[in-house]
């Protein structure tokens, strides 16, 4: 199915067409996703993290029948816009605070600024000598720092002036740029094997991280400001305490070079991708690995936490993009559309967009429509899978194979889009679609009316009901496939009849 691409760099150019197809779901899953969530929730409820999960193994489809058509779902990721005015491969993306511009960088050396409105001109940055590699928006957008091959930083007012500070202090390619929640420094990732941190507005340089014995591909500030993480070439991801300047702990269980490493908006969890296809997941207060994804065929390149800490979007080499939901540790959608590597992704702040950058100089702008549907609803009407055809291509939906291992009972996410996982129960918690029954404050308002069974209770009836029923669609999968298997192997057994007979003299 082809896709309306809705811009181009020159506001007179033809709108063109391009092919871009999606599949939902996919084969492997997260180990361990019950660690996760304990975490995410730990931090919230100022508890430690009490789930302890034993490794379930891939969790994801065993296999999927072939694909049958069926009506589009309005959950699922659209292309939006499609940017082109790069003249070589997209490196880096980055979305503003308000979501109006969108940053990209490239081998061409240029920064170009994408306005979201549509009709309007891009903006396109001159000034790095050479291959630009990383941009990031400051907290309040109002600058725009990119990092080059030049091995230089520069600091841009994002407007038709396009004035720059430039800041100096690596001796090779600055790999990661990335402010403070503060916006007061940033912080910078260079082959020099050196992590940098620098004074925004004194235009200074403050001090190094240097423990690392390889380039260090990327560095980001936790959401707090007090830790930085790094992720480098010799296989390792550090995390180092802003204020003592000291390596807390090294992550060493990359089996390559670790390519791009990032916070869980929660400040309790760190993700980082790699070279040997994986993405690894770690709790950075008791530094256990909770789940570990091998869904690519080529090196994973970019990912980005989706702001409601729920979802993780990451751009591999092998062209695709793949959506993963965390609390269930599993692959949602893979997306389609780049013509060659996917070097870039990244969430808008508010998470309504994702953009991806690749090979292909090609940005494309993609609507991650998470908020339409409660995501708990989802899951309990979880549908065969089935290719989807509509105007922005197709999707493939796979079972789903919930894992949840806990030692004080059972904890369920509670899906509401854009808000970060939370815990109203303390011992347990379930999803509750919006729209459906009062909300808590207007039920503790009012009179409590005489029930037959307390509220957790029925709340766990339900729940164990929508699980019987994704079980039953499972079973009903693995029918399937033994009848395809027991088909097929009918089909050999005649076809050696036929052989022997043929052979017979």
């Amino acid at each position: 199915m082809e896709a309306v691409l809705q811009r181009s760099f020159r506001s007179g150019d033809k709108k063109p067409r391009r092919r871009v197809s999606f599949n939902r779901g996919g084969r492997g899953a997260a180990k361990r996703p019950a660690l996760l969530l304990a975490a995410v929730r730990g931090a919230e409820t100022e508890r430690a993290a009490t789930a302890a999960a034993a490794s379930s193994g891939s969790s994801g489809a065993l296999g999927t029948p072939g694909p049958s058509m069926a009506a589009p779902c309005p959950e699922d990721p659209s292309l939006e816009r499609h940017f082109k005015g790069h003249r070589d491969a997209v490196t880096c993306v980055d979305f503003s605070l308000n979501t109006k511009h969108l940053a990209s960088g490239s081998m061409d050396s240029c920064l170009m600024v994408w306005h979201m409105k549509p009709q309007s001109r891009a903006y396109r940055f001159t000034g790095h000598k050479d291959s630009v590699t990383c941009v990031n928006f400051s907290p309040s957008g109002h600058l725009l720092a990119s990092g080059s091959r030049d091995k230089t930083v520069r600091i841009w007012v994002p407007n038709v002036k396009g004035e720059s500070t430039v800041f100096r202090a690596h001796t090779a390619t600055v790999r990661s740029v990335h402010f403070c929640s503060d916006g007061q420094s940033f912080v910078t990732a260079s082959d020099d094997k050196t992590v940098k941190v620098w004074s925004t507005h004194r235009q200074k340089f403050l001090f190094s991280l240097s423990q690392h014995i390889n380039w260090v591909r990327c560095a980001r500030f936790s959401p707090d400001g007090r830790l930085i993480v790094s992720a480098s070439d010799d296989k390792t991801v550090k995390l180092w305490d802003k204020t003592s300047r000291e390596c807390v702990h090294s992550y060493c269980e990359h089996g390559g070079f670790v390519t791009y490493v990032d916070f869980h908006p929660s400040g309790t969890c760190i993700a980082a991708a790699g070279m040997d296809n994986t993405v690894k997941v770690w709790d950075v207060r008791t530094h256990r690995l909770l789940q570990h994804y091998q869904l690519h065929s080529a090196a994973v390149n970019a990912l980005s936490f989706h702001p409601s800490g729920n979802y993780l979007v990451t751009a591999s080499s092998d062209s695709t993009l793949k959506i993963l939901d965390l609390m269930e540790g599993r692959l949602l959608y893979t997306l389609h559309g780049h013509q060659g590597p996917a070097t870039t992704v990244a969430f808008s702040r508010t998470g309504e967009y994702f953009a991806s950058g690749g090979s292909d100089e090609q940005v494309m702008v993609w609507k991650s429509n998470f908020d339409i549907v409660d995501y708990g609803e989802v899951m309990k009407v979880q549908r065969p899978p089935a290719t989807l055809a509509s105007s922005s291509g197709t999707l493939v939906k796979h079972p789903l194979f919930p894992s949840f291992h806990s030692t004080t009972g059972p904890e369920y996410p509670q899906r509401q889009a854009l808000r970060t996982p939370h815990v109203t129960q303390p011992e347990v918690d379930f999803p509750v679609p919006p729209g459906r029954g009062r909300s808590q404050e207007s039920m503790q308002s009012q009179p409590q009316e005489p029930v037959s069974m307390p509220q957790t209770l029925t709340s766990t009836l339900e729940h164990i009901v929508g699980q019987l029923d994704v079980l039953t669609q499972t079973v009903s999968i693995l029918e399937q496939r033994l009848t395809l298997t027991e088909d097929k192997l009918k089909q050999c057994l005649e076809n050696q009849q036929l052989i022997m007979q043929r052979t017979t003299p």
